[in-house]
C-alpha cells in the first residue's frame, strides 16, 4: 500500500512514521510530504530513505491513504484535492472536526460508522481523545449528564516551538516563544487562542467534540485547559455527573476491561497515572477513582495519555488499520 504522510518533518508527522513502523502497518511505499522548504530532504522509514516531496507530486503518485498533520489551513486547501483523486485522508488538524459531513473518529468508540464513501476522516483533539476513551464505556452504562474537566497539557502539544521554549528557559537560552509568558516553573491557563465567550479554542474543542463523538448533544461539558512545564503527556482531572448511580468497584472493573484503557488506581501504593510513565505508550491511563460527595451520582477521576501518540499519531494509525482491515480504502 502506498501511504502519504503529510507534514512528515513535523513533531506529530515524525511520530506518525514511528507508530506506522512500530505497528507494522502494511506500507509498501512511503510518500513523505512537507512544505516547499522541506522538499528534497530525506526521511528514513523501516531502514530505507525516502525523499520529501510536495503536495501535487504526492497526489500524482496515487497513494491509497494520506495521513495529514500539517495544520488546519493546509488541510482545508489540500485534503479535498487528495480526496478528489480517490485518496482517503485521515486528518489530524481541527479543520474538519466539526464539519457535519465528516466523521470524527476514535476507533474504540465509533470506527464502525466508517464507510468507503468517507474520503476525509477527522482525528479528534488530543485532550478529547483520552477523555472520551474513558467516558464512552461509562456513558453507555450509566448515562453522562455533565462533565467538568481541567487539563494539564504538555508543551509537546505546541510542537517543537513549545519544547524549545521550555528547554531554552531551563538552560537560560534566548528562544523564540511559543507562549505569551514563561512556561518553566509556571502554569498557563491558556491553550490555543481565546474566543469571544472567554473560553479558549482548546476548551471549546472538548465541549463540541465530546457531543459529536458520543452522538449525544444533551451532555453538558465545561473545561479549563492549562499548559504545564511537562513533556510526554497530557493529564486531566475529570468530574462526571451520571444520570444514574453507580457502584465504584463495578465502575472500576468496567474501565479495566474496556479497550485501550489501563487502570492504575492504588493510592496506598502511590499508584496513579502520571505523564512521565504514560510517555511513549499508546494506552489511556485512568486512576484516582473516587465518589464526588458534593453531588449525587458523581465521580472524580484522573486521566493521562501521551498526546503525541494516542492523542494524535496512534489514533490516526488505528483509524487507518480499521480502514485496511475492513477493506474501506
Amino acid at each position: 500500500m502506498k501511504v502519504a504522510v503529510v507534514g512528515a518533518t513535523g513533531l506529530v508527522g515524525r511520530k506518525m512514521l514511528q507508530v506506522l513502523e512500530e505497528r507494522n502497518f502494511p506500507v509498501t511505499e512511503l510518500i513523505p510530504v512537507a512544505s516547499e522548504r522541506s522538499v528534497g530532504k530525506e526521511i528514513t522509514f523501516k531502514g530505507k530513505n525516502y525523499k520529501v516531496m510536495g503536495m501535487r507530486d504526492a497526489i500524482n503518485m496515487k497513494p491509497q491513504l494520506a495521513i495529514f498533520s500539517a495544520g488546519g489551513d493546509t488541510s482545508l486547501e489540500w485534503a479535498p484535492q487528495f480526496a478528489a483523486a480517490g485518496i482517503t485522508v485521515v486528518d489530524n488538524s481541527s479543520a474538519w472536526r466539526m464539519d457535519p459531513t465528516k466523521k470524527l473518529v476514535i476507533p474504540e468508540i465509533n470506527a464502525n460508522t466508517l464507510t468507503k464513501e468517507d474520503k476525509i476522516i477527522a482525528n479528534p483533539n488530543c485532550s478529547t481523545i483520552q477523555m472520551l476513551v474513558t467516558l464512552a464505556p461509562l456513558h453507555k452504562k450509566y448515562g453522562i449528564k455533565r462533565v467538568v474537566v481541567s487539563t494539564y497539557q504538555s508543551v509537546t502539544g505546541s510542537g517543537l516551538k513549545g519544547i524549545n521554549q521550555l528547554e531554552g528557559e531551563r538552560e537560560g537560552r534566548e528562544v523564540k516563544k511559543a507562549y505569551a509568558h514563561p512556561i518553566d516553573r509556571n502554569c498557563l491557563p491558556h491553550c490555543d487562542s481565546f474566543t469571544d465567550n472567554g473560553y479558549t479554542k482548546e476548551e471549546m474543542k472538548l465541549v463540541n467534540e465530546t457531543c459529536k463523538i458520543l452522538n449525544d448533544d444533551t451532555i453538558k461539558v465545561t473545561a479549563t485547559a492549562v499548559r504545564v512545564p511537562v513533556m510526554g503527556g497530557h493529564s486531566e482531572s475529570v468530574n462526571i455527573e451520571f444520570k444514574q448511580d453507580y457502584d465504584l468497584d463495578e465502575l472500576r472493573d468496567l474501565l479495566a476491561h474496556s479497550e485501550g484503557i489501563i487502570v492504575q488506581d492504588d493510592p496506598a501504593q502511590n499508584l496513579y497515572p502520571m505523564a512521565i510513565t504514560a510517555n511513549e505508550k499508546d494506552e489511556v491511563f485512568v486512576g484516582r477513582l473516587r465518589r464526588d460527595f458534593s453531588q449525587p451520582n458523581s465521580l472524580n477521576l484522573w486521566v493521562v495519555s501521551d498526546n503525541l501518540r494516542k492523542g494524535a499519531a496512534t489514533n490516526a494509525v488505528q483509524i487507518a488499520e480499521y480502514l485496511y482491515k475492513h477493506d474501506l480504502l
